[in-house]
């Protein structure tokens, strides 16, 4: 038998909600991180190999030959495997899960490789575009570098000590809003492109970009070239990210910015990783694989040697609390890196004030004196849509969505107002009269940003009102436009969701005013100080950043809880000990670790079901020494959405090995259960709501 008689068989992982590597039989040795187009059934796939093997460890007779191996794109690095497979471990999802889904769509489909419409694959066919391009395209002049402004020795102290690491470090840059971060950043950056290296930078939001982008072009076009910045997110379309993720695997652009996903994007000389406002809940995805990209970052710049900045006014407890232990380096910024004081704090007690539809008084007298000073206004309200919910006033009806246990919320538009559900999507007109009892007079209950919007442009008929959240940014580039004018002073008054709250540098911004705030105090999710805290911080931040006698007036009917004391001192240091001592006597996180395992059904009694079948398995492979703990199933605070009824079951423990050791076997078992055929379920490590 000739060499090239001898089977080579190689493993493949696969986009599918099975375990895999799955084994193939090919014409020769395939190196690992090739894509290769694969039969699977009665489909053809693309996968990533994932190595060799001297046995398929199945019948050969079963193995199939691969269609294609596909070199468009060299073999991806071992640092991208090493990432991918413990993600995939850690996470416990199959490999292809990780794997595939990082790649941009056209290197996934075998339609772009396949066939006579193929021309050569999506990467031959993105060539060709960009040279026709080129040689349409007319240089303009060059772009000017923008002037660095001079660093305060705080700034200067932080880009020393990150430029000093020679290795892995993990740096937590605690600076107050206003304070310079991004200033670091981008010296911690040049810095690494000086050495022959790569950065990559996460920002929580797609709308932080265009902002972070313009400066890194600015001031860094020098060092990494007029196409050296690369942008990486969900928002752009399939051949613009395959353009930028192309650039990068080939190191041709030095600098990747991105949301959560650029995480797991290979990129081969990577120097430094710069996550921004590591605090945000948008590290966290949410479907599929539920990993989080800041914990990520960390496991990653540990895996090959680099130094890791997370950065934040308010960090989350367990980043400050790896500081406090001195796992990670906490550098600080104190003050603001111009010479602006923070905004005076001042909470507005609502118990014995009549509001004017959900605003006190003196909150429509501050709006008007900044006004008159020719000054921005940011009223902050974290709740889209006109109005939370409809009511009757005669009988009591509501309007509740049909499919899940939760409101249909009202929506005003020019061409008629809607109820939607935030929730399932669906919608309806707004009935005539009570569905009920007739009444045609239905009242809108609370408030949202369209209604704050409609009030204040009433009551300032003078002043140019915008609203920024996820309605009035639906269509692509709408968020820069918004944004644009704001900054550009051709708004008056600004009504946003958390959209606004954080990264934006508003120059002329003398007020925030933030409506509805005690909504989140009284949540049973454990984190909700945490977050409240966060949020309030980062919104009161953009107040004042380049003139002084700023202020952010908080309406509550709570001003003595502990958060709210804690803003009013910008003391985020004292929340932080307050929090971890609460949670520390509770025994949660970081002083312990979590998995959450949720299953949905058409019906209650099975979903629930399911999960006590689940625990009693659990409670059987449990480790001896009650390393772990189950608790008992409950149904989730929102219970039913588009028919499907949710509950969830906690698993927790003191050890994070013991919780991962048990997870693997306990997972592998639940599989196995026939109620499992009827329910949807998954698996959460380190979740961040319960």
């Amino acid at each position: 038998m000739s060499a090239a008689d001898v089977p080579c068989w190689i493993h493949v992982a696969l986009d599918v909600p099975l375990a895999g590597p799955f084994a193939y039989r090919a014409p020769a040795p395939v190196a690992a991180g090739l894509r290769v187009i694969v039969p699977f059934g009665r489909r053809q796939l693309v996968g990533m190999v994932t190595g060799t093997v001297a046995e398929p460890g199945i019948d050969e007779s079963l193995v199939r030959d691969i269609v294609q191996v596909l070199e468009d794109v060299p073999p991806l690095p071992p640092d991208w495997l090493r990432l991918a497979t413990f993600a995939a471990s850690y996470y416990h999802r199959p490999l292809g899960e990780v794997m595939l889904p990082a790649l941009p769509g056209p290197l996934r489909k075998p339609s772009a490789y396949l066939g006579k419409r193929s021309a050569g694959g999506p990467v031959d066919r993105l060539a060709r575009r960009r040279r026709k391009a080129a040689e349409a395209a007319t240089d303009g002049p060059p772009s000017q570098a923008a002037d660095a402004p001079v660093l305060n020795p705080a700034q200067q102290a932080a880009v020393a000590a990150i430029g000093a690491q020679t290795g892995f470090a993990a740096i937590l840059l605690h600076g107050v809003t206003g304070s310079g971060k991004t200033e670091v950043y981008l010296h911690a950056v040049a810095q690494a492109l000086a050495r022959g290296r790569q950065a990559l930078l996460l920002v929580p939001e797609i709308n932080l970009t265009p902002q972070l982008q313009q400066a890194l072009v600015g001031r860094l076009q020098a060092i990494a070239g007029p196409h050296g910045v690369a942008v990486l997110h969900s928002g752009l379309a399939e051949g613009e990210r395959l353009a930028a993720w192309l650039a990068v695997v080939r190191g041709e652009a030095r600098v990747v910015l991105g949301t959560r996903l650029s995480l797991l994007t290979p990129v081969p000389e990577l120097g430094l990783i710069v996550v921004d406002e590591e605090h945000d809940t948008s590290y966290k995805q949410q479907e599929g694989l539920r990993y989080s990209a800041r914990d990520l970052a960390v496991w990653r710049a540990r895996d090959i040697g680099v130094p890791v900045v997370l950065g934040s006014a308010t960090p989350s407890l367990e980043t400050w609390h790896n500081a406090e232990r001195g796992h990670y380096l906490r550098l600080a910024l104190p003050a603001r890196a111009v010479a602006a004081t923070p905004p005076d704090m001042r909470l507005l007690d609502t118990r014995n004030v009549r509001l004017q539809e959900g605003m006190a008084p003196a909150l429509l007298d501050a709006i008007e004196a900044r006004l008159a000073q020719r000054q921005q206004v940011l009223v902050f309200l974290n709740r889209r849509g006109y109005a939370p919910v409809l009511n009757c006033t005669a009988c009591g009806w509501v309007s509740g969505c049909q499919h899940c246990s939760a409101y249909l919320v009202l929506h005003r538009a020019r061409v008629g107002s809607v109820l939607r559900c935030h929730h399932c999507g669906a919608h309806e007109r707004v009935p005539r009269s009570c569905p009920d009892c007739g009444n045609q007079d239905l009242q809108p209950m609370g408030r949202g940003t369209q209604r704050v919007e409609e009030v204040l442009a009433e009551r300032f008929p003078e002043a140019r009102v915008a609203r920024i959240d996820a309605d009035s940014t639906r269509l692509k580039g709408s968020a820069e436009r918004l944004f644009a004018q704001v900054h550009a002073g051709e708004v008056d008054i600004l009504i946003g969701t958390q959209m606004v709250a954080k990264g934006h540098d508003f120059r002329n911004l003398g007020l925030v005013g933030v409506l509805n705030a005690d909504a989140m105090l009284f949540s049973q999710d454990f984190r909700a100080p945490e977050r409240l805290f966060a949020q309030l911080m980062q919104v009161a931040g953009r107040a004042g950043r380049h003139t002084g006698g700023s202020e952010v007036i908080i309406q509550t009917g709570y001003p003595e809880q502990a958060v709210y004391q804690a803003l009013v001192r910008h003391d985020y240091a004292g929340f932080a000990a307050h929090g971890l001592a609460e949670r520390r006597s509770a025994g949660l996180p970081p002083f312990a670790h979590q998995a959450l395992l949720t299953a949905e059904a058409g019906d209650l009694a099975a979903t629930v079901g399911f999960l006590g079948a689940a625990r009693d398995i659990g409670e059987a492979c449990s480790p001896p020494d009650a390393a772990v703990t189950l608790y008992d199933p409950v149904p989730l605070r929102v219970v039913r959405v588009n028919n499907v009824e949710r509950a969830q079951l906690l698993v927790e423990s003191g050890s994070r090995p013991a919780l991962q050791a048990f997870l693997r076997t306990w997972l592998a078992r639940i599989a196995e259960l026939p109620a499992a055929r009827g329910v949807r379920w998954q698996l959460e490590v380190d979740p961040l709501e319960i």
